[in-house]
């Protein structure tokens, strides 16, 4: 009985501990829950949309046929747009949903066994990537076409259509890269194994009615002091240093409510102090953990993009197969590394349902899925890559990959001869 008292005694204690401090707590929770809701319908649903204004263009990009080079030529052309930056007054970014920052996406679609590299920019921007493109590739065509989605139906599954589809996020820091296109290099001759060819094969397998999406929905990042902090802070957490957490009054008040309840019901337990390790760092590493250390200070070096990337695979309900998901999906596994970082799908955007309802489940992840693809919306989980690791995911394949489901230009583009007459 008196075990009972002291916990009614506990939670009255802690009602009155809410009572006298829910203006300081439910006023910062509401502003955030507003916050979304509001920049949502401001941008999507108002009458004054600043995104209803914006107009777009897809460019198919076909590479030449002898391309020599690396992916190293499409880090350049990453690097160069990285240089738009936007500047919108409060009125644009509040009242009417403008971008912060203004976004690209690059995209890679198999259709029916053939493969074809899509950009989608603002008509604004086509001259730059038309520039950044013809001046690393310069036999490559640059091509204006429709949005492809447009000749699929606007809700997905249905009667005759089925899908599925997954966003892709990381399992370590967003710091630590990827396996970059420098290490797929074959041991005997030195030659560099292209990334993707295996991509290609598999594209060039789909039969009549499949298509795989691949979607990388970037946008420049600025160098803003959090994101700073933030990759500094990894680090000195890879080179061991003991690492604070920031300070201010929210991380207070979460630290607070964080530890309340153990704070109750037991004694308060303090993290015991680790002695400071006197050896030099070279010391201190194994010989991967200065690799990766050293990748990791390489990778901060370069210009990163916040990135979406998200995989989708689309066919008629008679012949939909997701074995191709498993095929797609492996050959995107290559760039992952178990000691350096891993792209992987997200669990939570997986279009199926586990437990209860899972048709309906499933159905409701494929739709929500299939319309940000469509809307090229970047909400949920994000990628930090950097202009290397966004060149080795997405770039134009060299001439040792001969997968037939390539368009490539077939001769190479002249200028006009100095006498032809003008009329």
């Amino acid at each position: 009985m008196n075990g009972t008292n002291e916990t009614l005694n506990t939670f009255y204690a802690f009602g009155q501990v809410f009572y006298h401090t829910w203006w300081i707590v439910l006023p910062w929770a509401f502003y955030f829950i507003f916050k979304i809701i509001f920049k949502d319908y401001v941008a999507v649903r108002s009458a004054d949309s600043w995104h209803k204004n914006l107009k777009w263009t897809y460019l198919e990009v076909i590479p030449p046929k002898d391309i020599e080079r690396g992916p190293k030529v499409m880090e350049s052309i990453c690097a160069g747009i990285s240089g738009v930056t936007t500047t919108h007054n409060t009125f644009d970014l509040w009242l009417r949903g403008a971008y912060s920052q203004d976004r690209f996406s690059f995209e890679l679609i198999g259709e029916e066994g053939v493969a074809h590299f899509i950009i989608r920019c603002q008509k604004k921007y086509r001259n730059l990537i038309e520039a950044q493109v013809y001046a690393q590739y310069p036999g490559a065509e640059v091509i204006e076409v429709e949005d492809y989605t447009l000749r699929f139906p606007k809700v997905i599954p249905n009667k005759y259509w089925d899908m599925w589809g997954v966003d892709f996020g990381f399992t370590a820091p967003e710091a630590v890269p990827i396996k970059t296109y420098d290490r797929f290099e074959e041991d005997i001759t030195g030659t560099m194994i292209d990334p993707m060819a295996s991509i290609l094969e598999v594209l060039g397998t789909l039969t009549p009615d499949q298509h795989i999406w691949l979607q990388y929905i970037i946008i420049p990042l600025q160098e803003t002091w959090s994101y700073e902090v933030a990759q500094k802070k990894a680090v000195e957490k890879l080179k061991g240093v003991a690492v604070e957490s920031g300070g201010g009054f929210l991380s207070d008040l979460g630290d607070i409510f964080r530890n309340i309840f153990s704070g109750i019901f037991g004694p308060p337990q303090f993290s015991a102090t680790a002695k400071k390790d006197e050896q030099p760092l070279e010391f201190r590493l194994t010989p991967m953990e200065k690799e990766r250390l050293k990748a990791t200070e390489e990778n901060l070096g370069k210009t990163s993009y916040t990135t979406k990337m998200r995989f989708l695979y689309i066919g008629k309900r008679d012949n939909f197969s997701k074995s191709y998901v498993s095929a797609f999906i492996g050959a995107i596994k290559q760039f992952n590394d178990m000691n350096y970082n891993q792209v992987k799908p997200f669990d939570l955007s997986k279009t199926y349902g586990k437990i209860f309802f899972t048709k309906a489940i499933a159905d409701f992840r494929k739709r929500k899925i299939y319309k940000r693809y469509r809307d090229r919306d970047p909400e949920g989980v994000k990628l930090v890559l950097s202009s290397k690791e966004l060149a080795t995911l997405y770039h134009f394949p060299d001439m040792g990959v001969k997968a037939p489901s390539v368009l490539r230009v077939a001769s190479k583009l002249g200028t006009a001869p100095p006498n032809l007459p003008i009329r």
